[in-house]
C-alpha cells in the first residue's frame, strides 16, 4: 500500500510516516501543499493523510486538486480543526474520512488500512512473470519459492511491482525540498 503523509509539522509527519512504515506501508512525506500536489501528480497513492492548515497551498485546495484529478487516492484529513462545521466542510470538499488531533496512532493506521481497502488501485495478488505478491498476507514468492522479506522490503517491492516499470520515488527523501519553517 502506498501512502502520502502531508503535514507541515516535521516531527509529527515523520512519526506518522515511521509508524505506517512499521506496519508495512510504503510512505512518502510532503511538508507543504505544493509538494503534496507535485507528489500526487507523479505517484499513484492509495491513501493521502492530509492536514488542512498547510503552507504554500492550503490543505483544502490540495484536497480539491486530488479529487478533481485522475488520482484514485482516498483522502484522510488529519487536522486540528475539530468543529462540526470544519469536519463537514472537509468531507464536502471530497475527503473520504476526517480525524481530529490529538489522535491515537492505532486509529490513524486502522483508518488508512480501511480507506486502502476501498481504493481500486491495487489488486490483492500481484503477479509479474514468476514473481507473486500477496498483499493481504504480506507474502512474496518467485519461481514458486517463498521470499523472506522484512515489512519495509515487502512495501518497497510492492510499490515497484504496482508501478509496473514507471519511476518510483524513494520514501522519506523526495518531498523534503520544502522544509517546514521554525514557526510552523
Amino acid at each position: 500500500m502506498r501512502v502520502l503523509v502531508v503535514e507541515d509539522q516535521a516531527v509529527l509527519a515523520d512519526r506518522i510516516a515511521d509508524g505506517l512504515r512499521d506496519q508495512g506501508m510504503a510512505v512518502d512525506v510532503a511538508y507543504d501543499g505544493s509538494a503534496a500536489i507535485e507528489a500526487v501528480s507523479m505517484v499513484g497513492y492509495d491513501v493521502v493523510v492530509l492536514d488542512r492548515d498547510l503552507p504554500r497551498v492550503h490543505g483544502d485546495a490540495v484536497c480539491a486538486t486530488i479529487v478533481a484529478g485522475p488520482s484514485p487516492a482516498r483522502i484522510l484529513m488529519l487536522t486540528a480543526a475539530a468543529a462540526v462545521e470544519s469536519r463537514v466542510n472537509g468531507l464536502n470538499l471530497g475527503a473520504d474520512d476526517y480525524l481530529t488531533k490529538p489522535f491515537a496512532f492505532a486509529e490513524v493506521a486502522a483508518r488508512v488500512r480501511a480507506l486502502a481497502r476501498r481504493s481500486p488501485s491495487t489488486p490483492p495478488v500481484l503477479t509479474r512473470g514468476d514473481l507473486v505478491l500477496d498483499g493481504a498476507r504480506r507474502r512474496a514468492s518467485r519461481g514458486g519459492r517463498a521470499l523472506s522479506l522484512t515489512r519495509k522490503e515487502f512495501g518497497v517491492l510492492e510499490a515497484l511491482v504496482v508501478a509496473d516499470g514507471a519511476v518510483v520515488s524513494a520514501p522519506r527523501c523526495c518531498w523534503k525540498a520544502s522544509t517546514p519553517s521554525a514557526t510552523s
